[in-house]
């Protein structure tokens, strides 16, 4: 029994209809010279009885098998199907690049995963860019810092730098002195140059107070000098400025009460709030207690607390810092209280009374900070009279009514948080309850009665921790 396919008036196309393989008594087929497509018929191999096999001229594609009648290629006839592999050695035909089901699907995932990963690797690259600029300056910025090695600056150096010291470079006034920003031609770096205004009572001496307090002293959240520089300017006049490294968010107070140029108010979320608060009191804490040799700031108030990129708070300003005495202790060396200055609103009662400078006087600061923060207030508000002040304002309130003398934004965005993350507001009202009986602790009119930095910036942190743990309740 033979099928002649090449001698049929009617060509055969499309694949080979599987019905062939149920033909057991075939002997002959022959289907060359027709339109057939599709992969070998594997079936075939299961016609014992066929001596000829003819599947040339076709459009057959895919692996010729190995066993049954296709392992005889002296019966088997498959020329001119170009797509055909593998198969007998005597067939002839090209090895098959067989890709299994495995190869095929990691070729789909590289071919997926490669414009991912490009992508991903292009962010990479710029965000490490960017954190090695950052790096690098900062690096940079440390070979600068005060002490044996620091970078000798000129006059001419910090003229260059802040366009003869232009008014559109100054960013800040003091007691002392004036604030520039500026750019040092050989380093590149971004600084601030504080020149002291030496007609000033006074100035010399918080020049050379500043240096020796920073000297020695280093923490994340104190802004170390880079370098000082005293010499004499182009008109044979002595000249003293300190260098600091430029912190691009400003200082506190402009976030707290400075209009924008469209008449809004810069805000501070609340984490920024609680974040800032937590980093000053880690600073104080250090100067009281941890830096070897306890430390009297004697000027804190929101201008003295400058922002860094991301907006971590750096305390700033040791122009009239002091060295501690404490009276149980001969640890500290022996400080005056003559000259001692400090700015309305927040120096401690104490000190009006020519009281020495001490670490309850700094707490007592911080207090009044913390009040205008969280009031959004000046300790020095016009609203102030008749023997009402901020720490009087808040005690009226206190606890019962907070709301109505913390700042309306602050409310705001506590009862949006209180709405939109699910948090009870007896919850959120605790947290704002809570900084506020930091402060009133911190502003007693008895410096026994403070607390000290110490305790007051572990409660701090349990206050940041407390509102950490609901701000990010889903």
């Amino acid at each position: 029994m033979a099928c002649h396919g090449a001698q049929s008036h009617q060509a055969k196309i499309g694949n080979i209809p599987k019905s062939f393989g149920n033909l057991k008594s075939l002997s002959i087929l022959n289907l060359s010279h027709n339109d057939l497509s599709g992969p070998m018929p594997g079936f075939l191999s299961d016609l014992d009885l066929l001596t000829k096999l003819d599947l040339s001229y076709n459009n057959l594609q895919g692996q010729i098998p190995t066993y049954g009648v296709f392992g005889n290629a002296t019966i088997v006839s498959l020329d001119g199907n170009p797509r055909l592999c593998g198969g007998a050695t005597d067939l002839h035909k090209p090895p098959c690049h067989v890709r299994s089901t495995r190869a095929r699907t990691v070729n789909y995932l590289i071919k997926i995963l490669i414009p991912i990963f490009g992508f991903l690797s292009l962010l990479l690259l710029v965000y490490f860019l960017l954190v090695d600029k950052r790096i690098s300056r900062r690096a940079h910025l440390s070979q600068l810092s005060f002490g044996e090695h620091f970078e000798k600056v000129t006059f001419q150096d910090l003229a260059q730098a802040t366009k003869d010291f232009s008014e559109v470079n100054l960013i800040g006034k003091g007691s002392y002195g004036s604030v520039y920003r500026g750019k040092l031609k050989e380093s590149k770096a971004e600084v601030a140059v504080k020149v002291f205004d030496l007609q000033m009572p006074g100035a010399e001496r918080s020049f050379l107070s500043e240096c020796e307090a920073l000297r020695s002293i280093q923490h994340r959240n104190l802004l170390p000098i880079l370098t000082a520089c005293s010499t004499v300017d182009n008109s044979g006049n002595v000249f003293k400025a300190l260098i600091y490294e430029l912190m691009p968010n400003g200082n506190l107070d402009s976030w707290l009460h400075d209009k924008g140029d469209k008449g809004g108010t810069k805000r501070l979320s609340l984490t920024q709030t609680i974040s800032i608060v937590v980093n000053v009191a880690d600073a104080l804490d250090y100067l009281h207690h941890d830096c070897g040799r306890p430390t009297v700031h004697c000027d804190l108030k929101p201008s003295n607390i400058l922002l860094d990129d991301d907006m971590n708070a750096l305390l700033g300003d040791f122009g009239i810092a002091r060295l501690y005495v404490d009276p149980q202790s001969t640890r500290a060396a022996s400080t005056s209280s003559i000259g001692l200055k400090g700015t309305i609103g927040y120096i401690p009662p104490e000190y009006g009374g020519g009281g020495q400078a001490s670490t309850s006087g700094d707490v007592y600061s911080f207090g009044i900070v913390l009040l205008e923060i969280f009031t959004g207030k000046r300790p020095t508000d016009p609203t102030f009279t008749d023997g009402l002040d901020i720490i009087s304002f808040v005690e009226n309130s206190f606890p019962d009514q907070i709301f109505h003398v913390v700042d309306a934004h602050i409310v705001e965005e506590c009862k949006k948080l209180s709405q939109e993350k699910k948090v009870p507001e007896n919850e959120v009202y605790r947290c704002l309850l809570a900084i506020l009986q930091v402060a009133l602790s911190c502003t007693r009119s008895l410096p026994s009665e403070r607390s000290d930095m110490k305790q007051v910036a572990s409660k701090i942190h349990e206050i940041q921790t407390s509102y950490r743990g609901w701000n990010y309740k889903e």
